[in-house]
């Protein structure tokens, strides 16, 4: 599956049912005061929540016990670590992170990653888990 198709069918899975739009260019934090990670919720049902994040250090390495997510670059880059492997992300990279995997990421560049995240099913928040060494 080529880049542009597999951004397409994000943004049909992630809008789908909400049929709203959103401009990535144009999505901004509430504040630009916040310490690392911030997090713009654009929409959610049962079946999938989208958010622009913004890092500007670092996401702790985590796992989320139930849903998949995956993460569209927009802006910035970073050393993103899933599982084992890590590699460098920049702007246009989509990562697919499956259920109860552990990743996290450090920003390189001199603005903060900006990101899509999409999570399948609902992300509600509980099932988030760090490791102990982070």
């Amino acid at each position: 599956m080529n880049r542009f198709t597999a951004i397409l069918t994000l943004m049909m899975v992630s809008f789908g049912s909400f049929s709203q739009f959103n401009s990535m260019r144009t999505i901004q934090p509430d504040s630009v005061s916040y310490p690392n990670i911030y997090a713009k919720k654009l929409s959610s049902d049962s079946l999938s929540s989208t958010f622009a994040i913004w890092v500007k250090l670092k996401v702790k390495m985590h796992k989320h016990v139930n849903h998949t997510e995956h993460v569209l670059v927009v802006e910035g880059a970073g050393d993103f670590t899933i599982g084992q492997e890590s590699k460098s992300i920049v702007k246009g990279d989509l990562i697919t992170i499956p259920k109860d995997t552990w990743h996290g990421v450090t920003v390189t560049s001199d603005v903060p990653l900006k990101v899509i995240s999409v999570q399948s099913p609902e992300f509600k928040g509980k099932d988030r888990v760090f490791k102990n060494n982070e």
